[in-house]
């Protein structure tokens, strides 16, 4: 079978900027769904026509991929409201309540400064502003399910920054955004 619009492709990769520096590597295959929120527009339309065992090489400039750089994605928010092990590099789903009222609220959140009185967090992917170079092995190409197509995604969220809201598991009154790491 080959890959076309709605269809789920098992893929592995190495992910490098650049000047050559590995970023990710995809050891096992991972299945996509194509035509819905899984890849990037510019790896779905490079595979398309491709089936099982085919490679596929692309450069990604920063726009067709992570998008530039935006500042206005940077956040200087009190360290008083977050946990006490609160370290660099740390992701969020969302903000604490008291925090900036006009921040984005679906966003991933990555602290990228520590101050006594301020943290600095970062909603931009940590990709964004860089040119890449993926090399991409198709192990599989199969028909997508209908529950597949309906949900466009198989909840497969590398190339994303957008966060799904869920029912807070948090105990009642805490508004202390989840953690993911």
């Amino acid at each position: 079978m080959t890959i076309t619009e709605q269809c789920v492709v098992a893929l592995t990769w190495t992910l490098k900027d650049t000047l050559g520096e590995e970023l990710d590597v995809l050891d096992e295959p991972i299945e996509f769904f194509v035509g819905g929120n899984d890849l990037l527009a510019k790896i779905e339309e490079a595979l398309q026509g491709h089936e099982a065992g085919d490679t596929v090489d692309l450069h990604l400039e920063p726009q067709d991929a992570f998008g530039d750089y935006d500042d206005t994605l940077l956040f200087l928010e009190p360290r008083h409201l977050f946990p006490a092990g609160l370290e660099e590099g740390m992701g969020f789903e969302g903000l604490p309540a008291g925090c900036t009222p006009n921040a984005p609220k679906d966003r991933l959140y990555f602290v990228s400064d520590i101050y006594p009185e301020h943290v600095v967090l970062d909603a931009n992917h940590p990709l964004a502003g860089i040119a890449l170079r993926i090399s991409m092995k198709v192990h599989a190409v199969r028909e997508a399910e209908e529950s597949e197509v309906g949900a466009g995604s198989l909840g497969t969220g590398f190339f994303s920054m957008q966060v799904t809201p869920e029912p807070a598991a948090d105990a009642p009154g805490d508004d202390t955004p989840s953690t993911l790491h």
